[in-house]
């Protein structure tokens, strides 16, 4: 499979993967198009059949959703389905440049199949986290806010920030196999979100929605190249996602878009 290729002033090619129970993929369309890609909605079956099809794409998303219906825990069918059916191809597409995003049941499916936090080589039934019930044994549905770590992914903008995101979960509570994979997350700066209060404050609940250690929303494997988080992006996008919008003054976007637009840009220049 070659690596994938866009050059300058080409529209990035990005598969948005979905099966039964995913229900984020237009709205992550949505947010691809407007940060300039050319996105593709696939059947994770169609890819299956041919995996060297994703050699096409420069970047592949895991949508938000409840895969088969949440079934034993949330994104674990999916993470079996792509470990057994697509994990070499997993595998070289990252290795050849590819940039991968799960976004809340996305993200769950990328830990449960082991290629976050470890990346492709971790790929395996023993995966280094999970991501469990909330400590509030109730499903999250409001926006919440999050620090984001500047640099270290194409993903991520160059100075840290803050955004407001939507959370929409009742298994987002991320936690490692162990404290040495925590704490190498954090030595090697691959904590990409975390959650915080409107003014950047890490804290417990309910700033933290569903009591994650370290307050972690998403993270990064190794190259930077996968990254995975709970909240919502695609669901600010647009200047009026917002609920505050008419409060917020002019804005040209919601935050959200900020990340899409980054990881269209590395494609590009890929």
């Amino acid at each position: 499979m070659k690596g994938p290729r866009s050059g300058r002033g080409v529209r990035p090619r990005v598969v948005v993967l979905r099966t039964a129970g995913t229900n984020c993929d237009l709205e992550t369309v949505h947010a691809l198009q407007r940060a300039g890609a050319e996105a593709e909605r696939v059947h994770v079956r169609r890819l299956a059949e041919r995996p060297a099809d994703l050699g096409r794409y420069a970047i592949l998303v895991l949508p938000g959703g409840f895969t088969y219906g949440d079934d034993v825990a949330a994104g674990r069918v999916l993470a079996v389905e792509l470990r057994a059916r697509l994990g070499d191809a997993l595998g070289e597409f990252v290795a050849h440049g590819g940039l991968v995003l799960g976004v809340c049941n996305g993200f769950q499916v990328l830990v449960r199949a082991g290629l976050l936090p470890g990346g492709p080589a971790a790929l395996g039934p023993e995966p280094q986290a999970t991501l469990a019930a909330n400590e509030s044994n109730r499903f999250e549905c409001r926006w919440v806010h999050v620090s984001v770590r500047g640099g270290g992914s194409p993903w991520l903008p160059e100075r840290d920030e803050v955004w407001p995101l939507p959370v929409a979960h009742g298994e987002g509570r991320f936690l490692t196999r162990g404290p040495a994979v925590l704490e190498a997350l954090e030595r090697e700066g691959r904590v990409a979100f975390r959650y915080v209060d409107e003014r950047g404050r890490p804290g417990g609940y309910p700033a933290n929605p569903n009591g994650s250690a370290h307050h972690i929303a998403g993270v990064t494997d190794p190259t930077g190249q996968v990254l995975g988080l709970m909240p919502h992006p695609e669901r600010n996008v647009e200047p009026w996602h917002h609920p505050a919008w008419t409060r917020l003054g002019v804005r040209a976007a919601g935050e959200g878009l900020a990340l899409f637009r980054r990881g269209v840009a590395a494609a590009r220049s890929g």
